[in-house]
């Protein structure tokens, strides 16, 4: 399955762009005999032993054998156990649009024959058990790959223990020793920090003690194989020796790899500056990693200058405790999970709290600075951004919400998320963070009452009336009050919407107006380009003149203030109107365009209303088996979005005769063969090489 842009990004540990898979050619095999035998497997194993590197070269060695069809989610970002189904969801493509994202991926998954990968699963055990089983259940096909500390206990559960790489001794000779996959592993990582270095009779027993001391854990080998940048190995060797002598201060009862590895972190640790040190710390905060920028603004200060922090995070990619990655606006750091656990526990009480509160503030004014609801050039930077953020989104959430006092600055920041949780197709998620501190932030302030319209829309569009109706009904009396004035327009724009969701067109169309009129007062152009957007979709078959003269002034603000992702929407809605108005051509015409756009940035809610149309375009030219194949294509697309065309009212009558005059046309064979056709390409990429065509 191809997809351009996607929910949580997919890595390994580290990533594979930046060092080489290093043996494990035993387990690899291994975990291949088993997948072809069980539907479940966990990779289990102590922290740092490599599970998430190993998971990564088992999906790719049987990815040829599910035709592709192998998808790997990163859990390590996400701390809220409610957020798991749709996480999952979206990292398959499948847009949240209903209001059980379970139900969505059972669905989805049903008929699936490939190989889901849960990576880190063990912060959240009993979500990830619940979630597997039901999947497992409903999906006979799918099989199921996971990592994770411990077992997540679910029937037929198989369980491979992931060792640490395998130990030379010391006194064997230097061809023996080379064998091992600890000695290789840091042969090739010495390597890359001392060019030219290589195993030979001089040193072989010397890297043979190492492995052995580190037990063969790879984190364990990375952090001590980058020391030679500054040390030879004999010191290095005697320093590591030292230092394992020193209690680990782990627990008695913990493993003796648990104490090596915390034994190799504390060393790490010491080897970096007082600055350093308070640096990777902080930067233990942020799941998501951080840009330059970010560090600065949030982890200057007390005792770290604001002019040294580049310094300090070059230095802390040379001791490998970050990982500088290129993203799209520059290098992006992160950490490993084991680094930055450990980095959390360095943390002191009073620091992190003063950390939070700066975080908390920062991720605020990220998201206001970044909104997409603007018409603004950088509309689809600002979505990428936001997607990008988001493990640290969530984090502020969750610091916020954590804390009555600071509840009402996370409902803030939720609501002003809007537009990201619909066109992400977050929706279960929105409502989620909204729901959460609207219990927490009674009363009659504004910030509840925008929460209130925002969490109403969001469950119309996923058909929950029966939660829409009271949040508006209460929206609507909240804004009525002196000091909310400013939500009035929205709350009569929703409930615009939702007339429209229970069969009263009429009215609909004149709450829209009304609210249109209210934000034109107002001078909020981009309040402006969302009521007309409903104003030119809604009221098409209502009144298709005046909805294209709504769409053509929509298309027309887009175009003048350079927004592209308004522009889209722009070009659907005034398609859709100029449909009804009987302009077929014209019709292709927007909703091509709309639709190659929106496929390269994965708004599917628009895409799927795009690949509706052109079949009915398809049919109006008599192109039958074009117009059963888009048919397919959008059938697929309606699923993914747990959505039909029969529920959206100006698109189900043209829908059902466009379905009718086709089959009509071609014969019940000929229609169900291009409709299959359609729909089996309709999740994937291939199939907009021909819209418009």
């Amino acid at each position: 399955m191809s997809r351009t842009e996607r929910g949580p990004a997919v890595r390994t540990d580290p990533p594979v762009e930046v060092s080489r898979f290093v043996g494990r050619r035993h387990e690899v095999s291994e975990a291949r005999r088993m997948l072809s035998r069980t539907r479940l497997l966990t990779l289990t194993g102590t922290g740092g032993v490599g599970k998430t590197r190993l998971a990564a070269k088992v999906a790719e060695t049987v990815a040829r054998a599910y035709k592709g069809r192998v998808e790997v989610v990163e859990l390590a970002t996400l701390e809220a156990g409610d957020l798991l189904a749709p996480t999952v969801a979206a990292a398959l493509g499948l847009r949240d649009a209903g209001s059980d994202p379970m139900t969505v991926l059972v669905d989805y998954l049903s008929d699936k024959r490939m190989l889901l990968v849960l990576d880190n699963c063990e912060h959240l055990l009993d979500d990830c058990a619940r979630l597997v089983d039901r999947l497992l259940r409903g999906a006979p096909r799918l099989r199921i790959l996971t990592t994770s500390r411990q077992i997540l206990g679910v029937s037929g559960e198989q369980v491979l223990a992931v060792p640490s790489l395998s130990v030379p001794d010391q006194c064997h000779p230097p061809r023996d020793i080379a064998r091992h996959d600890s000695v290789r592993l840091f042969v090739e990582r010495a390597a890359s920090v001392w060019p030219g270095f290589s195993l030979d009779r001089g040193n072989a027993a010397s890297v043979a003690r190492l492995a052995q001391r580190l037990e063969g854990i790879p984190l364990a080998i990375e952090l001590a194989a980058v020391r030679l940048r500054t040390v030879p190995l004999e010191q290095l060797t005697r320093e590591l020796e030292e230092q394992f002598d020193v209690p680990a201060g782990e627990s008695p009862a913990a493993l003796p790899r648990h104490r090596t590895l915390r034994a190799t972190m504390d060393w790490s640790f010491d080897l970096c500056s007082p600055a350093e040190q308070r640096l990777w710390a902080r930067l233990s905060l942020f799941p998501g990693g951080v840009d330059l920028d970010t560090a600065e603004a949030v982890c200057a200060g007390d005792e770290i200058d604001h002019g040294d922090v580049i310094d300090l995070l070059s230095g802390l990619v040379d001791k490998s405790v970050l990982v500088g990655e290129q993203a799209e606006a520059g290098v992006r750091y992160r950490m490993l999970e084991s680094i930055r656990a450990y980095g959390c526990e360095r943390l002191g009480s009073a620091e992190a709290t003063a950390l939070r509160g700066r975080y908390v503030d920062h991720f605020k004014d990220v998201v206001e600075g970044h909104r997409i609801d603007r018409l603004v050039p950088d509309q689809l930077e600002r979505y990428r951004f936001l997607r990008q953020e988001l493990p640290n989104v969530r984090a502020a959430l969750e610091m916020c919400l954590a804390e009555p006092g600071t509840a009402g600055k996370g409902l803030e920041t939720a609501t002003a998320m809007w537009l990201y949780w619909l066109l992400a197709g977050s929706l279960t998620e929105g409502r989620y963070w909204l729901e959460r501190g609207l219990d927490l932030v009674p009363g009659a302030d504004g910030a509840r009452a925008m929460a209130l319209w925002v969490v109403s829309m969001l469950a119309l569009r996923q058909g929950d009336l029966a939660v829409a109706m009271p949040k508006l009904e209460e929206c609507h009396t909240m804004a009525r009050r002196p000091g909310n004035e400013g939500v009035l327009p929205f709350a009569i724009r929703t409930a615009g919407v939702a007339a429209f969701s229970t069969g009263d067109p009429q009215r609909g169309l004149a709450l829209l107006e009304e609210s249109l009129a209210l934000h034109r007062a107002a001078g909020d152009v981009d309040s402006v380009a969302f009521n007309l957007y409903y104003a030119a979709a809604y009221g098409s078959m209502q009144d298709p003149a005046r909805a294209v003269g709504f769409g053509e002034e929509l298309l027309a603000l887009c175009e003048s203030h350079d927004a592209p992702m308004s522009r889209g929407h722009a070009q659907l809605s005034l398609g859709i109107a100029v449909w009804n108005l009987g302009d077929c051509r014209r019709a292709e015409e927007l909703v091509s365009e709309a639709a190659e756009f929106t496929m390269e940035i994965n708004d599917r809610w628009c895409l799927t209303q795009c690949m509706e149309v052109l079949a009915w375009t398809a049919c109006d030219r008599g192109d039958h088996e074009r117009a059963a194949w888009m048919l397919g294509a959008a059938h697929a697309l309606w699923q993914a979005v747990e959505a039909s065309p029969t529920r959206l009212w100006y698109h189900a009558r043209w829908h059902q005769r466009c379905a009718e005059k086709s089959r009509e046309a071609l014969g019940d064979r000929a229609f169900t063969a291009a409709f299959r056709a359609g729909a089996k390409y309709g999740l994937e990429r291939r199939m907009f090489s021909t819209v418009g065509a």
